[in-house]
């Protein structure tokens, strides 16, 4: 069954590659970009050739007028299916050095981001008694690392808030669920020293978008009917 999925974050590794393996369903896509206009309507034409349905749908998920002037005018024709909160960003260092900016900046968009989004769309799901709200965490939330007190503090508090969030919807027909992925081929981690990080993932590589995509399929589906308030990992075992 097609189904309407708003994704946050879209134009990111990851967020597209969602986009792409839900647009193959043929499900219409919500593609939120916040500035990268070219890459979306790249994104756009990558999922109409899967047959799936794109509309970008362009806003700053930290600023509230922006998400209510984009979604609102969406909502009143239909509720999403599936939330996908996608958006994140790093400004990694030494909180001894790190400036304000970054830290709430990296606050703002994972934490700031999903209350928001999720706020928009959460009493339609609720009203009509279905939906998924898919987080996109990270094993920093979990194991963190030295250089990243903001982006643990940002993933960390979106677990605990996946977990209360679903407690309080379930009940009416709303599953809430993270996935956290570790280390990701992307433009995120395309400068980390592979040569320390590698040892480290018995695996013994860096995960794939697809894969984070196939995990967040997975909880699309009929068969994650069950599940509630988990942390789905896809990490190639580096924390486990």
């Amino acid at each position: 069954m097609a189904k309407t999925v708003l994704i946050t974050g879209a134009t990111g590794a990851l967020g597209a590659a969602i986009a792409l393996r839900l647009g193959a369903k043929g499900h219409t896509i919500w593609a939120n970009c916040r500035a990268n206009h070219a890459r979306a309507e790249r994104l756009a034409q990558g999922i109409e050739s899967v047959g799936g349905v794109c509309r970008i749908v362009p806003f700053d998920v930290t600023d509230s007028d922006q998400v209510k002037a984009a979604l609102e005018p969406l909502l009143a024709e239909a509720i999403p299916d599936v939330l996908v909160n996608g958006a994140g960003i790093t400004r990694d260092g030494l909180m001894m050095w790190m400036r304000e900016e970054d830290w709430r900046d990296v606050i703002d968009v994972s934490l700031g981001g999903f209350f928001l989004v999720t706020r928009a769309v959460l009493m339609g799901m609720l009203e009509r008694g279905s939906g998924r709200i898919i987080n996109i965490a990270s094993t920093s939330g979990q194991s963190p690392l030295p250089g990243q007190t903001n982006y643990a503090a940002a993933k960390a508090g979106l677990i605990a808030a996946t977990k209360a969030l679903a407690a309080e919807v379930a009940r009416r027909g709303v599953s809430v669920n993270a996935v956290s992925p570790g280390f990701i081929e992307s433009e995120m981690t395309a400068g980390l020293p592979r040569d320390k990080i590698l040892p480290n993932i018995p695996l013994g590589r860096f995960g794939y978008p697809d894969e984070v995509a196939e995990a967040v399929d997975f909880l699309c589906s009929d068969a994650a009917g069950h599940i509630v308030g988990q942390v789905l990992s896809v990490n190639g075992g580096i924390r486990v």
